[in-house]
């Protein structure tokens, strides 16, 4: 009881936190030279960049296309209001919203089929081409260079009373709860089960993939939300001073966004708004106060040089990082606490209901299967089948085609020729996503982890896969609250060995327990089959021993077929073991068999004769 109550205060603090300051401001802000207009600018820009934040910060997606749906916003607002079409600022706010995150979905739909420096390209294009819509074909429309002037202000009529939010501090007022309720919610989103995916795909999106999670779809959800956002601060922008400025479209606007959650601190949420406040006061202090002119622009950009260069995770991020420096550890009793409370859910982890398998025939058949890559030929009319319940051994020297064939099995390669059938199912050319779906998995050779989680988090990023399915926009619901989730990530933890480390981040693991939770990650997925590439690799004698022992433990309840170099260890293992070379079945049968036979020896000793 008393973890769960510090857990609620942890949640609301910093809600109560925002809350105080927003209330204390007025009353602050003219002894350090805030006006109420400055401060309402703040709040705008905070919450633009609070939907950029989700996008970059928890995402990883950097978009300098904001400009295009802040724009989109706010014009569709301001139009709606000055042509007397909608009188409620409300509605028309929200309308603007809405056309905001329609015109997402259009821009993320073309621009997240590129990644990295080409997503970012195509976004600031689209920003680009709304700009010069806005100024020549809709000029009649939005005013072109002039803008529209004229913008309603809100007003609400309670029983008699009518307030008026005009300027000042009632448009303060107005635009702090707007704020507000815009950082509650994204707080809620983050913490959701689809935050959590975000965070996974900012981290590691192939992994995030190979677990099952449609990460496209994340993505553009990610990217429509950051639009609905930037079309809400647009439309509040041109409430705020009465005029739509069509500045609003140009890349300034992006650039500005981008800098102030650098500054502030990006994967904060409130990093913007204090990046807001140190940009926009740092401007009317060096053109105002000092006098500067144009060459405000060269000092503010020399200070946003030496803040991100001495803090490289912003304001905030330095804030945070000073404080855990300061804070005393924990005290063991409470770890103690911590750890031991959900001991009493772990159970014998299963393959899942909703993969069973099958009573009858094979769990995996392959025939055919060929891969080519131009004039190489990676893999050649590959017969493989693989019973239910089996531990299968897949050995070959280097180059022998291995992890291509694995690639091949788990949709992460399609295949040039041949098929794959998996429980009955042909899953030939489908994608990693839908193939581990089906409860076929992988762990891979070199680590895949989530480095910048801890490993409980690595884990309910693989559970929630399986318990929501590929993808499910619960922006609302706690990942902590997924049915079944905290037992399951409980019971691999025990089964991998690491709940004394689950509260641990990745990057502080041995390697032999990061290949541990390399395998868990997969198993966590609950698969009915699944492929293990060289999970000995690296390790020492003695991790090596509990790796086998834990390999014959998950193999008790599920198919397992698994890529390995140490010989001894396969021949331990494996009731029968397939062996490729240069792409080819070389041979097939018992370790007894395999071990004896000639062809595997010559293959291993320098490759195989022509006769």
């Amino acid at each position: 009881m008393r973890l769960a109550s510090s857990d609620v205060r942890r949640r609301i603090l910093p809600e109560l936190a925002l809350a105080l300051v927003l209330l204390l401001a007025p009353l602050i802000a003219p002894w350090v030279g805030f006006t109420a207009d400055l401060l309402s600018r703040i709040l705008v820009w905070g919450l633009f960049g609070i939907g950029f934040d989700i996008l970059f910060g928890y995402t990883g997606l950097l978009s300098f296309g904001q400009a295009a749906v802040f724009g989109v916003g706010g014009f569709i607002t301001a139009y709606l209001l000055t042509n007397g079409l909608i009188d409620s600022v409300l509605v028309a706010l929200l309308l603007g919203t809405l056309a905001a995150a329609a015109a997402g979905v259009l821009i993320g739909l073309l621009a997240l089929r590129r990644t990295g420096i080409y997503f970012a390209m195509i976004t600031l294009a689209f920003a680009e081409m709304f700009f010069f819509i806005e100024n020549s074909p809709l000029a009649a429309f939005t005013g072109g260079e002039n803008g529209l002037p004229g913008v309603a202000s809100p007003r609400f009529a309670l029983g008699g009373f009518v307030l008026d939010i005009r300027s000042g501090w009632s448009m303060y007022g107005f635009l702090a709860v707007c704020f507000f309720l815009g950082y509650v919610l994204a707080r809620r989103i983050v913490a959701s089960s689809v935050g959590r995916v975000l965070i996974a795909i900012r981290d590691n999106p192939l992994r995030a993939r190979a677990l099952g999670h449609a990460i496209g779809a994340y993505k553009l959800a990610a990217f429509t939300i950051a639009a609905a956002y930037a079309g809400l601060a647009g439309g509040l922008l041109g409430v705020m001073q009465g005029y739509m400025p069509p500045e609003a479209f140009t890349f300034d606007t992006s650039g500005q966004l981008v800098m102030q959650t650098v500054i502030g601190g990006a994967g904060s949420l409130i990093g913007p708004l204090v990046g807001a406040a140190i940009w926009l006061w740092l401007r009317d202090v060096l053109q105002n106060t000092l006098g500067l002119g144009p060459a405000w622009k060269l000092v503010l950009g020399l200070v946003f040089v030496l803040l991100v260069t001495f803090l490289r995770r912003g304001v905030v991020g330095g804030v945070q990082l000073a404080w855990h420096r300061l804070r005393p550890p924990p005290e063991p009793v409470a770890a103690a606490v911590v750890d031991a409370s959900p001991r009493a859910e772990v159970v014998e982890l299963h393959a899942p209901v909703r993969h069973p398998l099958r009573e009858n025939g094979p769990a995996l058949e392959v025939t055919g299967l060929s891969k080519r890559y131009g004039g190489l030929l990676a893999n050649s009319d590959i017969a493989f089948t693989v019973e239910r319940g089996e531990l299968r051994g897949v050995i070959g020297p280097n180059g022998a085609g291995k992890s291509t064939f694995f690639k091949m099995l788990t949709g992460e390669v399609a295949p040039s020729a041949g098929q794959i059938l998996f429980n009955g199912q042909d899953i030939t050319g489908h994608g990693v996503t839908d193939v581990c779906q089906r409860g076929l998995s992988k762990s891979y050779q070199i680590n895949q982890l989530f480095g910048r989680l801890t490993v409980r988090q690595n884990l309910e990023i693989a559970v929630l896969a399986e318990r929501r399915g590929r993808f499910r926009l619960d922006l609302w619901r706690p990942a902590a609250r997924v049915p079944g989730a905290a037992a399951r990530v409980e019971q691999v933890l025990a089964l991998v060995d690491l709940a004394a480390r689950a509260d641990l981040p990745v990057s502080v693991l041995a390697y032999g327990e990061k290949r541990r939770l390399e395998i868990g990650l997969a198993l966590a997925t609950a698969p009915s089959m699944l492929l293990l590439d060289e999970p000995l690799a690296g390790m020492s004698p003695q991790e090596r021993v509990e790796t086998v022992k834990l390999l014959r433990q998950i193999g008790r309840d599920r198919t397992l077929v698994v890529v390995e170099h140490d010989m001894d260890a396969m021949f331990e293992l494996a009731g029968r073991i397939t062996v490729l070379c240069e792409g080819r079945v070389l041979a097939e049968g018992t370790p007894a068999e395999i071990q004896q036979s000639r062809a595997v020896q010559e293959a291993y000793l320098g490759g195989v004769h022509a006769a």
